[in-house]
């Protein structure tokens, strides 16, 4: 796995605009979560306050107290140019879906585009929320649009405001890197 001098690693969220990723977190970093948002100017489309436009940053400690960095990317498609700056040294991606969108698996074929050639072989879990709502797509769907691109990942059903559910994201993506994670990381 990719660590810094202090022995930290880096996980980046991304996904689109209203996925998650700042709620994500949010949800269970163990310092304040910096955020860049400002007012959201596409209401239109998303009935959200506000938007990240450049990253959010959160920090936790995995059991055996190796710290990872929690990155969160802009989900528009206008900040993309942030998403190699924050892919950079990335040990692996979650990638966070709103299964409400009827773009949602061209929206994980654009994020996956992104962010596979960033990070180390395999480093990649989907977590789709929403899935419960009418007119969701099916989280099979998500597996199978992977499959066909010759890929696989965990695709997880997550609430990005439970704690337990991020955590399971981030456990999963340590426990694909466990080759690379110091001893006890996925215990």
């Amino acid at each position: 796995m990719t660590a810094p001098e202090e022995g930290e690693f880096k996980i980046v969220f991304t996904g689109p605009m209203g996925a998650g990723k700042t709620t994500a977190i949010a949800a269970i970093s163990e310092v304040e979560p910096v955020r860049t948002e400002v007012d959201n100017s596409d209401r239109e489309n998303h009935e959200k306050e506000y938007t990240t436009v450049g990253f959010d940053f959160g920090r936790i400690t995995l059991p055996g107290g190796h710290p990872v960095r929690l990155y969160g990317t802009p989900g528009q498609a206008r900040f993309r140019f942030m998403w190699s700056i924050l892919g950079r040294g990335a040990a692996g991606v979650i990638i966070l879906l709103d299964a409400t969108r009827a773009d949602a698996l061209e929206q994980l074929d654009l994020f996956v585009d992104a962010f596979l050639p960033l990070v180390p072989p395999g480093a990649i879990v989907v977590g789709i929320g929403r899935n419960a709502e009418p007119g969701a797509v099916a989280t099979d769907a998500f597996a199978t649009r992977m499959e066909a691109r010759g890929l696989v990942a965990p695709v997880l059903t997550i609430d990005a405001r439970e704690p337990r559910d991020v955590r399971l994201l981030v456990h999963t993506l340590t426990c694909i890197l466990e080759s690379r994670v110091p001893a006890g990381a996925c215990a």
